[in-house]
């Protein structure tokens, strides 16, 4: 009888990827709008965690069948736990971000080919949660509102060094929503070199005029870059047009309106510094003649332009009014605040413009969709006894792309309606 050998001892199979990183599973009937495409994870939706993850440390995220939705960055700091930015499992090394990044190019120039300053990274619509770069002309500013993001600045300077060769990277990462991450506000130039008065006003040229961009303090990361289209699209109703642009900040619609041909554009903006501004913008460009910059607030002025003793009528003056104000609400407890502040504005305005005159309007409010926002204009036309035709709608720039499955990316939305006569 022959004896037979023992087959050799054989080791225990390596960790695979899937075993290194850490999990965390979903409650059951919390993944459906994860695996739908939204990339924030829930503190509340989290069911268990294989192991403790390290704020900052990439993990994965399965549901309670045990079926992959993506991985991301973990933050125990923050009430989204986790950030996805991939629907597979892949290391989220710098070849990842390398690609993201040159993909986020890639939609720019496909889109908005002759732009010179745009949103570059648009977080979430460009699957890169808490992270938003800009350009102004040959300078970037970053801007990181998440943990994970924040700890990779060193990565993301330099590859967006090597993909662009800018002048310099500034940061401006100083959004109130870091602290919600346990995050401190960051800010300065990371790369390269900016002398001051570049920094407070840095040249960007958009639609044919040069505005200044304040890196330091300006609103979002220096200028509003989402209704650069915008901006040309109302303008194409304002030859031969008396103007009002309200909320004008610096004139991204009322100079535009004056490029364009309007005769006279009056440009009412609470703050004295963005009126300032506006006025050099005007100055330079040969249009300050046909403009007038009212600086005050808003809400006060239009009711000191629509106020008349009894009996007697508000003379409409205007063949085009403008209303872009900033976000009336940041929370959905405050809609119904925002949309009484929204008819407010839209009433007064109508009783200032001509039959057969448009109006443009804006929202940024996210938690105000556009059907509420139309309603709004709907009801103060009911008010203001005025009959009005939907003619163009608007929305934000292809350099803040949404994606349908995550809401929080579409926020801008805008109308612009003629004014029947009765």
């Amino acid at each position: 009888m022959t004896s037979r050998s023992k087959p050799p001892l054989r080791s225990a199979p390596a960790a695979d990827a899937e075993d290194a990183l850490p999990t965390a599973y979903l409650r059951p009937g919390d993944a459906e709008r994860i695996a739908a495409g939204h990339p924030w994870v829930y503190e509340g939706t989290i069911a268990r965690l294989t192991r403790e993850p390290g704020d900052g440390e990439a993990v994965q995220v399965k549901d309670a069948r045990r079926r992959l939705l993506g991985v991301g960055f973990y933050n125990g700091r923050s009430k989204i736990r986790v950030r996805l930015l991939a629907g597979e499992r892949i290391e989220l090394d710098e070849a990842f971000f390398r690609q993201r990044l040159e993909a986020a190019l890639a939609h720019r120039r496909r889109f908005l080919p002759h732009a010179t300053s745009c949103r570059l990274v648009n977080a979430e619509g460009d699957r890169l949660s808490g992270l938003i770069v800009d350009r102004y002309e040959d300078v970037l500013v970053l801007q990181a509102t998440a943990l994970g993001m924040d700890q990779r600045k060193p990565l993301l300077v330099r590859l967006l060094g090597e993909l662009l060769r800018p002048r310099a990277i500034v940061e401006r990462s100083d959004t109130a929503a870091r602290r919600f991450e346990g995050l401190a506000p960051a800010a300065g130039v990371l790369a390269g070199q900016l002398d001051e008065a570049e920094l407070k006003a840095l040249p960007v040229r958009m639609n044919g005029l040069t505005y200044r961009a304040d890196l330091t303090a300006g609103h979002k990361t220096g200028l509003y870059l989402d209704q650069q289209e915008n901006h040309a699209l109302v303008a194409r109703f304002a030859a031969g047009a008396r103007v009002l642009d309200c909320f004008s900040f610096l004139g991204g619609f009322g100079l535009q309106a004056a490029q364009a041909g309007a005769v006279e554009v009056t440009l009412v903006e609470q703050g004295a510094e963005a009126t300032a501004l506006a006025r050099r913008i005007a100055e330079e460009h040969g249009l300050a003649g046909r403009c007038r910059f009212e600086t005050a607030n808003v809400f006060d002025w239009l009711r000191a332009a629509t106020a008349a003793p009894p009996h007697e009528q508000v003379l409409p003056r205007y063949d085009l009014v403008i209303l872009d104000p900033p976000s009336f609400t940041r929370t959905r407890a405050a809609v119904p605040d925002a949309l009484r502040g929204y008819k407010e504005i839209h009433l007064r305005a109508l009783r200032l413009l001509r039959p057969g005159g448009l109006l443009a309007t804006f929202c940024c409010s996210h938690h105000v969709d556009a059907g509420l926002f139309e309603s709004a204009v709907r009801q103060a036309a009911l008010d203001a006894r005025r009959q009005l035709r939907r003619v163009a709608v608007y929305g934000q720039a292809a350099d803040h792309p949404v994606l349908p499955a995550v809401p929080e990316t579409e926020y801008l939305k805008g109308f612009a309606y003629e004014l029947l006569p009765a």
